[in-house]
């Protein structure tokens, strides 16, 4: 089977869940990058992401396995490895295997997520994560309403969106095409800024996009105009041509938290049902390494250009044209009919219609 992308799994800090996925003394088995892992929190409230397989026989250390306060433990025969990976400990021995290592990755609990650090050659993280105050405790910003996705495309093919400012005319049917004021990138941040009318019952209202992206796993988009709104997106490979996407909304107070709440109900069951929108377009779309771009489209291959930074691997150079599989069971799928696996945290998610 030929590869869906040219493009390989990038490097970059990702969202494996949020902390309360992650209860002391219980390993809980994860699969990203298209590798198995096992993500555990020590007695000391740490969480540690490493591979999951034992290298003792090759148990699954998050099927069965167990916490001894600052040590994993293998549900087969009792090895213990420590947060580093080192093997410290063989009930049934005097002595311990050195070369039995566990594969660790950098983890941090930042902005309400877990982040981990992916680099397919193992290579330690090259920038940070800067916390955001609204994204805490802040007593001017609402409590936080989550949505996720799991997507059959790949990172950049969906970041790609930022962008494309005339679909948001043609897919999402809005009145307007948002107006990029500005499209800056570097190593490993990108800050687009943009201007989009908003209809309302009051009104057409002048609004603002602002987006900062933290390489390709990690972005803060701010809203302004109808309610100050945050979305901390953070995207996941699960495999080459598979993500799940996780929004973090939160809410500028408006004077009670039932107005805000409400409204931001709203607010979240339009980018809901955007992405709904996207979805299928996503899916089976081609990758066209050469797009036939017109005079105003939106800076596409700048922003490819910032995204290939972010291969360790070599990007596939044998085609022009990427077309996705076919899928028989998704083949009535249309914007207007899409279904995304949405799921709502503390709120019930939007009505079909």
């Amino acid at each position: 089977m030929k590869n869906r992308y040219p493009f390989p799994i990038p490097f970059g800090w990702f969202c494996v869940g949020h902390p309360e996925d992650f209860p002391v003394g219980e390993p809980r088995p994860l699969y990203y990058w298209e590798q198995h892992l096992v993500a555990w929190r020590d007695v000391e409230g740490t969480v540690h992401v490493q591979d999951a397989f034992c290298p003792h026989l090759g148990a699954h250390l998050g099927h069965g396995g167990s916490v001894d306060g600052c040590e994993l433990v293998c549900p087969f025969h009792g090895w213990k490895f420590d947060a580093e990976g080192t093997n410290t400990d063989i009930p049934y021995s005097e002595r311990v295997n050195r070369k039995a290592r566990l594969r660790t990755y950098p983890a941090m609990e930042r902005n309400g997520v877990v982040l981990v650090w992916y680099h397919p050659d193992g290579e330690a993280p090259m920038w940070d994560i800067p916390e955001v105050p609204e994204l805490a405790d802040h007593p001017d910003w609402s409590t936080v309403i989550r949505t996720e996705y799991v997507i059959d495309a790949s990172v950049q093919e969906m970041a790609e969106n930022a962008v494309d400012a005339a679909h948001f005319r043609y897919v999402h049917n809005t009145a307007t095409v948002p107006e990029l004021e500005e499209y800056t990138t570097g190593f490993p941040e990108a800050i687009m800024r943009s201007s989009q009318k908003f209809p309302t019952p009051r009104g057409v209202m002048e609004g603002h996009i602002d987006t900062h992206a933290w390489g390709p796993g990690v972005s803060q988009v701010n809203f302004s105009g109808i309610v100050d709104t945050i979305n901390y997106a953070v995207t996941t490979p699960i495999e080459a041509d598979r993500c799940i996407v996780r929004f973090n909304f939160r809410f500028k107070t408006m004077g009670d938290e039932k107005t805000t709440r409400n409204v931001g109900r709203a607010f979240v069951a339009e980018v809901d049902k955007q992405v709904r929108e996207d979805q299928p377009i996503w899916e089976h779309k081609a990758h066209l390494v050469r797009p036939a771009l017109a005079d105003n489209d939106g800076p596409f291959m700048k922003f490819r250009k910032w995204a290939a930074q972010f291969y360790a691997e070599p990007v596939a150079d044998d085609r022009l044209v990427y077309p996705p599989p076919f899928w028989p069971d998704r083949v009535d799928d249309a914007p207007a009919k899409a279904t995304a696996s949405a799921r709502y945290m503390n709120e019930a998610p939007p009505a079909e219609s």
